[in-house]
């Protein structure tokens, strides 16, 4: 049942979640809760063979290639637990503003996609230990970079950023005035088009995407505003955060989240357990 609801709403996930809003009704949530049958959110994902992971478009942690598969950092290293489960793997593209309602829905097992540990998140979900180091940054025009150096100089300018991202929390607590979209690449959609002043993403993205060599090479980084880490979110009271932590732990020992990390670029970033 949920590989048929999954492989029907991996179509139409976006606008379905977007009309929601955040919350969710107790009544619609329990209609939904096909894993109630189960004794384990490990039993009820290996019923159906598969794991649905959710992701959006985010270089280089999750991003479609030349061939239109998920790949990336976090995608690679989903596929590597999935094989250490046993199981197959299925990607499915949230909405991000809503990805805790896509997990309570049961429309995907976990959501694997540079994931910043909020504690909102890790008090109403089950939480992975954190792999991988993050912040907020400042993206500008590169001519233009070097006049803002600091949090006070930039407010008065207007920024995008991704809807419920730990970057909408990070400009609205510095009074910065903004736009919110739906992804993190939309944010310097909007900045090429000259439509804001700055864009405020992950600088593991960042690093990823702007500057010499990139698609965005009259763009830089600039101010950082946090300082954050990822992890990977699976249903609350779910027992498959700590068996993702000793998969995480025998990557680490053999050398496949190095590898992985040098891959992708983002070795910088990596905590080491």
């Amino acid at each position: 049942m949920k590989k048929i609801l999954a492989l029907l709403l991996s179509f139409t996930l976006i606008f379905a979640l977007a009309s929601c809003g955040s919350s969710t009704d107790s009544s619609d949530s329990e209609d939904n809760d096909e894993s109630a049958n189960y004794d384990t959110d490990e039993d009820y994902i290996r019923a159906d063979n598969t794991i649905y992971v959710g992701v959006t478009q985010y270089e280089p942690m999750d991003y479609k290639d030349e061939n239109d598969e998920w790949t990336g950092f976090d995608a690679d290293l989903a596929r590597g637990f999935a094989e250490y489960l046993g199981l197959g793997i299925e990607f499915l593209e949230i909405d991000w503003d809503n990805k805790v309602l896509a997990l309570e829905d049961e429309i995907v097992d976990c959501v694997w996609n540079g994931m910043t540990l909020t504690e909102v998140l890790q008090n109403g979900l089950a939480c992975s230990n954190a792999y991988c180091k993050n912040s907020q940054v400042v993206v500008m025009k590169k001519d233009v970079v070097d006049e803002y150096d600091s949090v006070d100089s930039l407010k008065g300018l207007a920024f995008a950023v991704e809807s419920g991202s730990t970057g909408e929390a990070a400009v609205i607590a510095d009074g910065f005035v903004y736009t919110a979209v739906e992804t993190q690449n939309d944010t310097l959609t909007k900045l090429s088009e000259g439509e804001v002043d700055g864009a405020v993403i992950d600088s593991v993205m960042a690093d990823a995407v702007v500057g010499d060599g990139t698609d965005y090479e009259d763009f830089a980084v600039g101010v950082s505003l946090t300082d954050e880490e990822f992890g990977v979110a699976f249903r609350k009271d779910s027992n498959m955060a700590e068996i993702l932590n000793g998969y995480l732990s025998e990557a680490y020992e053999d050398g496949t989240i190095a590898e992985l990390a040098e891959t992708y670029g983002i070795s910088d970033y990596i905590i080491q357990p």
